[in-house]
């Protein structure tokens, strides 16, 4: 009978420690994120679109020739006339011979047909037509070299500090480069400032005068989660994808440039967003222009100063690391009176772990103008009296 007892006991005994063994390695395992996978590209990288955490990349500066991704920014600065009010979607564009005659993929156009601007927009963006490209560049600025100024300014505004553009479409051409780096900037931005065009990017066919094209974006028949965003391909280039995906509310951007054909470029792609939305995951811990908290201004006319972030705070972590995360809220200890909208006292930092991993200026969310006299006097007492308790 003892032997027996004895027997349960050990029994018991190895079963718990196996237990706690694979607890703890399933705990381990939890937190561990492997390497990015390789890429078979001449450059790619791949980051998260809130807050442009960098989750994997190689050779993403180098200065490459980019294509029909050049596109990308072609429809972009078109947006940006749209938005300002200098051109509409219904906008009738007249189509030049030069516009006609330039090579490569097309959207078949006439000379001196009368375009909208809208189909011709998604002539660039779904059928990735050359003809549309210059089309459109001669109409926003008079011509193309002209239009690659804008382009260029524009690249420079958004902070592409290795890119030089001297065509709308892509075509080869001395001096015309970009990186893998500096489109996801671009594409960022595309989708943050246009959300009202960014689904034209997810089109998977487009038909113009009876002429039905496919987007070559391969992705978009394949994952349901991504939803743009452009492809090019010269021989200089090789093949090359910018895509984006949306799963549960989070947002990725892959580029891959310099792959050796269309099914490569989308494999490749798709392998990057695979390992991106499998280990890591983001959060959105502040809403912009929400009261964090409110603290204490001096000679106001009020008392309470409403403090917040300006825009949406989001962090990129480890996936099942949220609870390693901490926030921490630091306010200037005297504010005084008067205050404008977007005025910085103080910082909300994160840190995962011991890193920081974000840091966003607290700014007043409303304004506060001077108080009177007796309101200035009486907080001066206030004041006086606090430094001396202090």
């Amino acid at each position: 009978m003892n032997y027996l007892k004895s027997f349960a006991a050990y029994r018991f005994l190895f079963v718990f420690l196996l237990f706690a063994i694979s607890n703890t390695n399933a705990e381990e395992a939890e937190i561990l994120t492997p390497s990015p996978p390789t890429i078979a590209a001449s450059s790619h990288i791949l980051q998260d679109y809130n807050t442009g955490k960098v989750l994997a990349e190689n050779n993403a500066d180098a200065k490459l020739a980019p294509a029909s991704l050049t596109k990308i920014l072609t429809v972009y600065v078109v947006f940006k006339e749209i938005k300002n009010g200098h051109l509409h979607l219904d906008d009738k564009v007249t189509i030049s011979q030069n516009a006609w005659k330039t090579s490569g993929s097309k959207m078949f156009v006439q000379v001196n047909d009368q375009v909208k601007v809208e189909d011709l927009l998604k002539g660039v963006i779904i059928q990735s037509g050359n003809d549309a490209s210059v089309a459109l560049a001669e109409h926003v600025a008079g011509n193309e070299a002209t239009f690659a100024e804008l382009m260029n300014q524009h690249a420079a505004r958004l902070g592409m500090v290795n890119s030089h553009f001297e065509n709308s479409d892509g075509l080869p051409s001395d001096g015309h480069y970009t990186t893998a780096r500096d489109l996801g900037i671009l594409t960022t931005a595309l989708i943050k400032e246009f959300p009202e065009f960014y689904p034209w990017f997810s089109q998977k066919e487009f038909t113009y005068n009876k002429i039905t094209q496919q987007n070559r974006n391969m992705l978009l028949g394949r994952d349901p989660s991504v939803d743009g965003v452009k492809t090019g391909h010269t021989e200089e280039a090789g093949y090359c994808l910018v895509a984006s995906a949306l799963r549960n509310g989070m947002r990725l951007i892959s580029v891959v440039m310099g792959t050796e054909s269309m099914n490569a470029r989308a494999n490749e792609n798709q392998t990057l967003l695979n390992y991106g939305f499998r280990f890591f995951e983001s959060h959105r811990l502040y809403e912009g222009n929400k009261a964090i908290q409110e603290t204490r201004i001096w000679k106001g006319e009020t008392e309470n100063l409403p403090l917040g972030l300006a825009e949406d705070l989001y962090v990129t972590i480890p996936r099942r690391r949220y609870n390693d995360l901490k926030a921490t809220v630091n306010v200037d200890k005297q504010i005084l009176a008067p205050v404008k909208i977007g005025d910085k006292f103080g910082a909300v930092t994160v840190k995962l772990k011991d890193e920081v991993i974000a840091t966003k200026n607290l700014v007043a969310l409303k304004a506060v103008e001077k108080g009177g006299i007796l309101r200035r006097l009486y907080d001066s007492l206030l004041m006086m009296f606090k430094k001396n308790d202090g």
